[in-house]
C-alpha cells in the first residue's frame, strides 16, 4: 500500500534530496495520517459515547491529537520548504523541528487532561456496557495504526526525516495504548473488574511519555546536537581519501533543518606542496561533499612541516606525552621554536566532552610532563574543544 501511494501521488519518487520532493513526501504523509486519524477518532468517539467507556473516548482523543499533529506536520513541511531570503540565509527548514515541538506541547496538554479524567473515573467507577462493536472498532484501529507506523517509518527513512520517523514511533505506541483499552473492555466483560479508569490513566501517561519523546527529538537539533558517529566517520574517510591530505581536525557540523547542513574542518597538508595544488584538492573535496552528501563544507588549510625529521620527531613525542594523560587527547597545529637554551613546543590539544580536568589543569599537566621528558622543552598549549560526539578518525 505504501509503495502504491508513493507511485500514485509522488512525481519522480526516486528524487528524495530536493526541497520540492521532501515537500511532496511530507504532504502525502500528512494527508494520509490526517484522514486515518480523523476516521479512527470518529469511530472510537461514537463507540465510547454509546457504551459509556471513558478509556475508549480517551483513545479517541489521542487519535484527534494525532490528527492535529499531522496537520501541524503538513504545515511544517510546507513552510520549511520556503527558499532562503535576506533575513534567513540558511533557509526555513528548521520550521519542521518547530512544528514537531508544537505537536509535543499539544500532546502533553491533552495527556494532562485525560490523566485527570481517568483519575476521576478511577475514584468513581461507572458501569461500562460491553459490545462486540467496540471490540471491532478497537481491533480495526490497531491494524490501521500498525500500517501507519510502517508507512511513516518507510517515508521518514526514505527522505531522512526525523519528524516522520518519530511520528511512526508514535503510531506504534498508539497500538500499545489501544491494545490496553481493548484488554480493559474484555476484562470488564469476563471478570466484572472496573478497569476503565486505570486504563484511561495509563493511556494518558503513554500520551505524556510520547510528548516528552517528541520534545527531546525536536529540541536536540534546535539546540545544536553533535553529528552522529556515522556522519563523522563518513566525512573523515572521504576527506582522508584524497592524496596530499595528512590529517584533519576541528570538524563542526551545523544543522539548519533536514537537507540544510553546513560543516567546516581544518585539513592538514604538506607545507612544501604547491599552494595552488593544495587549493585544488580542497576545492575538489568541498565540491564532492556538496554533490554527493548535500553538505556545504568549508575547509581551512593547515600547512605542516612533514619533511623536517626533527619537527616530526618532536610532534610524535608531544602526542605520546599528551596521551599518557588520556588516550582520547589529540594534538594539532604543532610548531617548534628553538631558542639558545630551550625549545618551545607550540600546539593545540583537543579536550573531549566531559573531560575530567579543567583547561588550566590540563595545560599545567602537559607542561610538567614535557619538562620531565626534557627540561629544555617548554609546552605552549592551547586547549581546543571537540564539537562532535565522536572524534574524527584520521585513516
Amino acid at each position: 500500500m505504501t509503495e502504491f501511494l508513493i507511485q500514485r501521488f509522488i512525481r519522480n519518487p526516486q528524487d528524495v534530496r530536493s526541497v520540492a520532493a521532501r515537500e511532496r513526501y511530507g504532504a502525502l504523509a500528512g494527508i494520509v495520517g490526517l484522514l486515518c486519524n480523523l476516521l479512527l477518532c470518529g469511530g472510537k468517539f461514537l463507540a465510547g459515547l454509546l457504551f459509556g467507556s471513558v478509556s475508549i473516548m480517551a483513545d479517541a482523543v489521542n487519535n484527534l491529537s494525532d490528527a492535529s499533529s499531522c496537520l501541524i506536520t503538513l504545515l511544517g513541511f510546507k513552510l520549511g520548504g520556503k527558499p532562503a531570503d535576506a533575513e534567513h540565509p540558511f533557509g526555513h527548514a528548521r520550521i519542521e523541528y518547530l512544528s514537531g515541538l508544537s505537536v509535543a506541547v499539544l500532546i502533553m496538554a491533552i495527556g494532562v487532561d485525560l490523566l485527570r479524567t481517568g483519575f476521576e473515573r478511577t475514584l468513581h467507577p461507572a458501569e461500562v456496557t460491553f459490545s462486540l462493536l467496540s471490540v471491532v472498532v478497537l481491533s480495526v484501529s490497531i491494524l490501521v495504526k500498525l500500517w501507519m507506523a510502517a508507512f511513516y517509518r518507510s517515508i521518514g527513512r526514505r527522505i531522512g526525516s526525523p519528524a516522520l520517523e518519530a511520528t511512526g514511533a508514535d503510531s506504534r505506541n498508539d497500538v500499545l495504548s489501544t491494545g490496553g483499552v481493548l484488554v480493559a473492555a474484555i476484562a470488564a466483560r469476563l471478570t466484572g473488574l472496573a478497569l476503565d479508569g486505570p486504563v484511561a490513566m495509563a493511556v494518558a501517561l503513554f500520551i505524556l511519555w510520547s510528548g516528552v519523546g517528541v520534545v527531546r527529538e525536536t529540541l536536540n537539533p534546535l539546540l545544536g546536537e553533535a553529528p552522529s558517529e556515522e556522519l563523522v566517520d563518513h566525512l573523515s574517510q572521504r576527506i582522508m581519501s584524497y592524496d596530499g591530505v595528512l590529517g584533519m581536525h576541528d570538524l563542526m557540523v551545523h544543522d539548519y533543518g533536514p537537507g540544510r547542513r553546513f560543516a567546516s574542518v581544518h585539513v592538514e597538508m604538506s607545507a612544501s606542496q604547491q599552494l595552488m595544488h593544495s587549493h585544488d584538492i580542497i576545492d575538489n573535496i568541498e565540491r564532492q561533499v556538496l554533490e554527493e552528501d548535500g553538505i556545504h563544507l568549508v575547509i581551512h588549510l593547515d600547512p605542516i612541516s612533514d619533511d623536517d625529521e626533527e619537527i616530526s620527531n618532536h610532534r610524535e613525542m608531544a602526542l605520546k606525552t599528551v596521551q599518557t594523560i588520556d588516550p582520547r587527547l589529540t594534538i594539532h597545529d604543532f610548531r617548534m621554536v628553538k631558542g639558545d637554551d630551550h625549545t618551545n613546543l607550540i600546539f593545540d590539544v583537543v579536550m573531549p566532552p566531559e573531560f575530567g580536568m579543567k583547561p588550566d589543569q590540563l595545560k599545567k599537566e602537559i607542561a610538567d610532563r614535557m619538562r620531565a621528558e626534557d627540561p629544555n622543552h617548554f609546552a605552549v598549549v592551547t586547549v581546543d574543544y571537540s564539537y562532535t560526539r565522536h572524534p574524527a578518525k584520521n585513516l
